[in-house]
C-alpha cells in the first residue's frame, strides 16, 4: 500500500476526525498493511507509533460498541510540553551551546560540538527535566545539528582553545550586563567592482539571464573594495565600512571608529568601556603593533577603556560576524553584479532578516599605505593591561590624558 495516498486519505479525513477516530483509522490502515504497518503509517500520517497499536488493541480486543464508547480528550487536555512548563528551558540550552557554537560562514546553518545526552546532562543539574529526546527536537527546531568532524580548520588547534571560547563569553555577558556595547568585527572578502559574475541565482524572466564579463579581470577604474564589518552583538545590528584601498590596521580601526560616530554613540551614550571580539590574524590581530597603537589613539579621543578579546588561532570562521551579518550580506546580493559602490552600498544597507537585523555601510576613499612601521618607543607608550589568561589575546587598552 503506497504511503502517499495513505498520506492523501488521511488530509481528505483530517477535519472529521477526532483523536480516537484518527487512531482507529491509523490502525486499520496498518493491519491491512500486515508486517510494518505501523511504521509506515505513522510514517505517512503524523500520527505516533503508540497511538497507532493502542488502536490497533481497541479493534482486536473490544465490540463495536465498546470502540465507538472510547473516551475522547478534550482539546488542550493531555500532558503539557516540556518547553511550556518549562519557560525557559530554551534560553538555558542556547546559554549551554553559544560559547561552542561553530559553522560555515556562508550558511545560516549552525551546529554544535554538545551531544545531546551530555547537554541533557548539564540542563538536569541545573534543575530542568530534558531528555535528550527533548534536547535533540530543541535543536533541531533552533536549527543544529551534530556532524561528524571534517578538516577544515586553518591552522593547528590550540590546547587553549575552547578555554578561551569560554572566556569571551563570560566576558561577553559581563559587559552586556553591565550595558556596555560588544562588537564582533573583521574583514568580509574584497569584492571585484564592475560587471562580473556573483555566485548564486535571482529570479528574472525565463531566457534572461544578466550579463556579465566573461573573465574576471579588474576593471582599473572600479578596482575592489574592502567590507569592512562591525556587529554590535546586543543590538543585532551592523556597521559596514566600504574601503576602495588597502585592508591595513588604520583601516580597520578607522572602521570602528565611524561605527561609534555614527551609531554607538548615540546607543550606548554613557559607555566608558567596549568589548571587541576579533580574530587572531588579519588585519586586527593581536601580533600587529599598528593595530594596538591605532586603538590607543581612538580611546584617547573618546576617553573609552577598550578591551579586546581575540578567537583562538584557526577559529576565524567562528566569529559571530561572519553567521548573524556576512553570510547574510551574501544571501542577499546573490546573483547580483556589484556594478558600482552605489550598488554595493545599497545591497548592504538593505539586508535583513526575521529577527530584526539592521545594517548600514557607508564608503571611505580614504588611502590606507601600507608597510607602516611602529617605533618601539610609541608601542612602549600604548596603556595597556593584560588579563591573566593569555595576555596575548585577552587586553584592554585605557586613554591617555593629553
Amino acid at each position: 500500500m503506497d504511503k502517499e495516498n495513505i498520506s492523501k486519505r488521511f488530509e481528505i479525513l483530517k477535519p472529521l476526525l477526532n483523536e480516537r477516530l484518527r487512531r482507529q483509522l491509523a490502525a486499520a490502515e496498518a493491519m491491512a498493511i500486515g508486517h510494518g504497518g505501523i511504521t509506515l503509517v505513522a510514517e505517512a500520517t503524523g500520527v505516533s507509533r503508540r497511538a497507532i497499536t493502542a488502536g490497533c488493541k481497541e479493534i482486536k480486543g473490544h465490540s463495536k460498541e465498546d470502540i465507538t464508547n472510547q473516551g475522547v480528550r478534550k482539546k488542550g487536555a493531555g500532558r503539557k510540553k516540556a518547553v511550556d512548563s518549562q519557560p525557559q528551558l530554551m534560553s538555558e540550552l542556547e546559554k549551554l551551546i553559544d560559547p561552542y557554537t561553530r559553522g560555515d560562514p556562508e550558511s545560516p546553518l549552525r551546529w554544535t560540538c554538545k551531544s545531546v545526552r551530555n547537554l541533557s546532562n548539564e540542563l538536569k543539574k541545573k534543575g530542568y527535566k530534558a531528555s535528550h529526546n527533548l534536547v535533540a527536537e530543541l535543536l533541531k527546531q533552533a536549527g543544529y545539528s551534530l556532524q561528524a568532524n571534517q578538516k577544515s580548520l586553518e591552522g593547528s588547534s590550540h590546547p587553549d582553545r575552547n578555554l578561551q571560547f569560554e572566556h569571551i563569553s563570560e566576558k561577553v555577558i559581563e559587559f552586556q550586563q553591565s550595558g556596555y556595547p560588544v562588537i564582533s568585527v573583521d574583514t568580509k572578502k574584497k569584492e571585484l567592482v564592475g560587471q562580473f559574475k556573483n555566485n548564486g541565482r535571482e529570479l528574472r524572466p525565463k531566457k534572461s539571464p544578466e550579463k556579465v564579463n566573461v573573465h574576471d579581470f579588474e576593471d582599473k577604474k572600479l578596482g575592489k573594495v574592502v567590507p569592512y564589518g562591525i556587529y554590535d552583538i546586543t543590538q543585532n545590528t551592523g556597521y559596514i565600512n566600504l574601503g576602495t584601498d588597502s585592508d591595513t590596521s588604520a583601516f580597520t580601526v578607522e572602521s570602528i571608529r565611524r561605527w561609534w560616530i555614527t551609531m554607538g554613540k548615540s546607543i550606548y551614550p554613557n559607555a566608558d568601556k567596549l568589548l571587541i571580539t576579533a580574530d587572531s590574524g588579519g588585519s586586527n590581530g593581536y601580533r600587529r603593533k599598528l593595530w594596538k597603537t591605532e586603538l590607543q589613539k581612538f580611546s584617547s579621543e573618546t576617553g573609552i577603556e577598550i578591551s579586546v578579546s581575540h578567537l583562538p588561532p584557526g577559529t576565524s570562521k567562528w566569529n559571530k560576524i561572519e553567521h548573524r551579518l556576512f553570510s547574510y550580506i551574501s544571501q542577499n546580493w546573490r546573483g547580483k553584479p556589484l556594478v558600482s559602490h552605489e550598488v554595493i552600498i545599497s545591497l548592504i544597507s538593505s539586508t535583513t532578516t526575521k529577527q530584526g537585523l539592521i545594517v548600514h555601510c557607508e564608503l571611505d576613499e580614504n588611502q590606507y599605505p601600507k608597510g607602516i612601521k611602529v617605533p618601539d618607543e610609541e608601542l612602549k607608550s600604548i596603556n595597556i593591561q593584560t588579563d591573566d589568561f593569555h595576555g596575548e589575546w585577552n587586553y584592554s587598552i585605557s586613554p591617555i590624558a593629553k
